[in-house]
């Protein structure tokens, strides 16, 4: 017994001792002359192959590893690698600044470059762009937008010509999740979805994930869009801005306190209004079309465990004739923030979120005065925590909790009216989720995400609550008071990842992600409309449920200087929403007895080529994929083509450095016309032509492609004022793609019917004049 004994504390005194010699550097990674901190910068310890960390959303990294001398490098894409000697015999807080380096520059320094998280990390389905590449490609109006241009990664399809709406992996609109830092985005878009409502100027990271879904997202079905807002420089204040044809912009960051605290505020505002106003014909001076957006932001570091951050944006469209119609919508989003280290291995983010979508219609035609209005407001807790154990082992676990205030609508409509004015009842709701999840490197070749996300979703009071049969008709009444729960709906949402390397630069992946979704977006438009109906899941709506798996091949080569991917997925959908033929969705108490209910199905190959640095630089992408539902009730009980289903989808993207003032970038893109639903034949009614359909999205628009260009000279570049100018040209061949297609009786033969396309942009050319100082 004592021999027992005796071995027993040799191993415990062992054990402790061995833990006793491990220590812990950690810091943050900012960029060295603005204060930026860098998200996923990568640090590892040259002389433990394996030991290493990436930065997190706030440029944090922790890495655990036995006591000793280490060379510490640290890389950044775009950024000179720095190398540090440390001495780690006890807890190190190591902070790092690193230097951008030139495009030219970054041609010689490929051979040190040593990121390949694509292959080595083992989450699938992710795509990160850079700031730069935003900036580079040649959009529409020449305005650099983030999400016309992750329409040109692959499994990402646009919602239609100049479009900033688009679907992924075959979602609809509203199964994406759009984040600008954590406070929800429910309509991305300005101009009726010409520009997207995120100023490139005041963005610092997006990331997109459209399969293997880390376990802290939630909410919706297909992907998230998570965009980081820029914090500000902290070192010197500077100003910039662009002058465009039909909008402007500037920029103003500073140091509240130099080196611990900065701010940042972006403005943009459209001025087609100021030209009608300059037309004689009040017909014209006396309308209004125009959009702005302002972003802010404000970080102050307390101490080195604490910093507190502050954000954001408020937008705003607004669209008339004169005094016969009006819209006006907008988003507003607030984030405080609260970054606390407990202790080098223990990260804690806290957030209070505001989210406010709204818009209002206002309609006067003869005796008719009449004024529209509906939005959505949440007000969300949230906490993120990271436990770095060691190199190789971390785990992240949080909740998450988020009050929804639906209006549906409010009708007031003038005395003289002939329509009668209508408050349709506010919808409450309450959405919950814990989460955990593990990151570990099981083996040298072997890495693992796992984890997994609980959401529960209630529906409160007060109201009067319905139930349905599958005619629409009400079987049922119940009514709560305030607060009362009306139903709840709880799901577990399991996430699982691994990829294994077969060297080091090939690795096979596969990941299974169940999602789920709680609120949901009614629509008769193929894109985001400000007019929209968002409903939550109720006693008849149940909770969407997407099971994706998924399998891919990365490769990187030439010393990691192109990447190239592989993926395959296949995505089952479970109560999946569509409407009965003739559905009334606006102003309607009753709109849950126009919806239909069924199943749906995506799966596809992606593939993806990049070349990362020198001169020459872009990315080629191709999607080949089919999108289906399959609804009680609608083409015979049948799989059908989604509305958002494309075959092909093809996008080339270059951007090409010619010298150190020009930079010249052009992008080619095809897709397979969307499923649409045309007339079947015709008949005659009392001398009416009415048009008779059987098969729903039974046909195809014409195919899509178009080339767009652009250049960008700096004017001036001096240590304290930089000037470009950047002339693009969209739709460069001059394609006339079709918006829409309609059809009407021939006038010269009322035998025989017209298809009548519209087109709506040709040749767009545009020039914009940027300023920084």
């Amino acid at each position: 017994m004592r021999k027992v004994s005796f071995c027993l504390i040799l191993l415990l005194t062992t054990v402790a001792a061995y833990a006793q010699q491990k220590h812990t550097i950690s810091g943050t990674i900012k960029e060295k002359n603005s204060g930026e901190v860098l998200i996923g910068a990568t640090v590892h310890l040259a002389e433990l192959p394996g030991a290493g960390a990436i930065t997190n959303a706030y440029g944090f990294y922790s890495i655990t590893v036995p006591a000793g001398s280490y060379t510490m490098i640290v890389n950044f894409a775009g950024y000179a690698q720095d190398t540090i000697k440390v001495v780690l015999d006890k807890n190190i807080l190591q902070a790092v600044e690193l230097e951008q380096q030139s495009a030219q520059l970054q041609s010689v320094t490929v051979s040190s470059l040593k990121q390949n998280n694509n292959v080595t990390q083992p989450l699938m389905g992710v795509q990160k762009l850079s700031v730069n590449e935003i900036k580079s490609v040649p959009v529409i109006f020449g305005e650099k937008d983030v999400l016309k241009t992750i329409q040109l990664l692959p499994g990402v399809k646009s919602a239609g010509d100049g479009s900033s709406g688009f679907y992924v992996r075959g979602g609809s609109g509203d199964q994406n999740l759009i984040l600008l830092d954590e406070a929800t985005v429910y309509n991305p878009s300005h101009l009726l979805g010409f520009f997207s409502t995120f100023n490139s100027d005041a963005i610092k990271d997006l990331t997109l994930y459209k399969g293997g879904m880390p376990a802290e997202y939630g909410g919706r079905l297909s992907s998230v869009v998570d965009i980081k807002m820029n914090d500000g420089n902290d070192k010197d204040y500077h100003v910039g801005g662009g002058i465009g044809l039909i909008s402007s912009r500037v920029n103003i960051e500073g140091p509240i306190v130099k080196d611990n605290g900065s701010f940042i505020i972006s403005a943009r505002r459209t001025y087609a209004d100021l030209f009608l106003k300059l037309s004689k014909d009040s017909s014209v001076n006396n309308n209004s079309l125009y959009f702005y957006d302002i972003n802010v932001k404000a970080n102050y570091k307390i101490n080195d465990k604490n910093r507190v951050y502050l954000s954001g944006y408020f937008g705003s469209d607004n669209f008339g004739l004169g005094n016969l119609f009006g819209i006006n919508y907008g988003n507003s989003t607030g984030t405080a923030r609260w970054n606390h280290i407990f202790s080098s291995r223990l990260f804690s983010n806290t957030s209070l979120v505001y989210s406010d979508y709204q818009y209002n219609i206002k309609l006067n035609s003869g005796n008719n005065d009449i004024l529209i209005k509906s939005n959505i407001r949440d007000l969300s807790l949230k906490e993120d925590l990271q436990y770095y154990i060691n190199s190789g082992n971390k785990i992240n676990f949080g909740f998450n909790t988020i009050y929804h205030t639906i209006s549906p609508g409010i009708v007031d409509a003038s005395a003289s009216s002939s329509f009668n004015s209508q408050t349709l009842p506010n919808k409450y709701a309450l959405e919950n989720a814990v989460y955990i999840s593990h990151d570990i490197s099981a083996t040298s070749k072997l890495n693992i995400n796992y984890g997994l996300r609980i959401s529960a979703f209630s529906v409160l009071g007060p109201g009067s609550f319905y139930t349905y049969d599958s005619a629409g008709n009400t079987l049922n009444t119940s009514t709560y008071k305030s607060g009362q729960f009306v139903k709840t709906y709880v799901n577990p949402e399991p996430r699982l990842s691994a990829s294994y390397r077969l060297n080091d630069s090939n690795s096979i992946k596969a990941s299974y992600d169940r999602n789920i979704q709680n609120l949901h977006l009614l629509s008769n438009s193929t894109t985001t409309n400000p007019t929209d109906l968002w409903v939550p899941s109720s006693i008849n709506i149940k909770p969407e449920i997407a099971d994706q798996v998924s399998i891919g091949y990365y490769k990187n080569f030439r010393n990691n200087g192109y990447e190239f991917s592989s993926e395959v997925y296949y995505k089952f959908m479970q109560n999946q929403i569509d409407y009965k033929n003739g559905a009334q969705l606006r102003a309607n108490e009753n709109v849950e007895s126009q919806l239909l209910y069924g199943t749906g199905r995506a799966y596809g190959l992606e593939l993806y080529m990049k070349k990362k640095y020198g001169k020459l630089n872009g990315w080629i992408s191709y999607t080949l994929s089919r999108t289906e539902k399959k609804i009680d009730g609608i083409n015979n009980n049948n799989y059908y083509p989604a509305t958002q289903d494309q075959t092909h989808n093809i996008a080339i993207v270059a951007i090409y450095q010619a010298s150190k003032k020009w930079t010249l970038s052009a992008d080619w893109v095809y897709n397979t016309g969307n499923a649409v639903t045309f007339p079947n034949g015709k008949y005659d009614v009392n001398g009416q032509v009415v048009f008779y359909y059987t098969q729903r999205n039974g046909y195809r628009m014409p195919a899509y492609h178009r080339l767009d260009l652009a250049a960008t000279v700096i004017a001036k570049k001096t240590k304290k004022f930089e000037s470009s100018w950047t002339f693009s040209l969209y739709n460069a061949y001059g394609r006339q793609n079709p918006y829409s297609i309609s059809f009407q009786q021939d006038p010269n033969d009322p035998a025989k019917t017209q298809a009548v396309q519209t087109a709506l942009f040709r040749w767009i050319p545009s020039v914009t004049y940027n300023f920084k100082f």
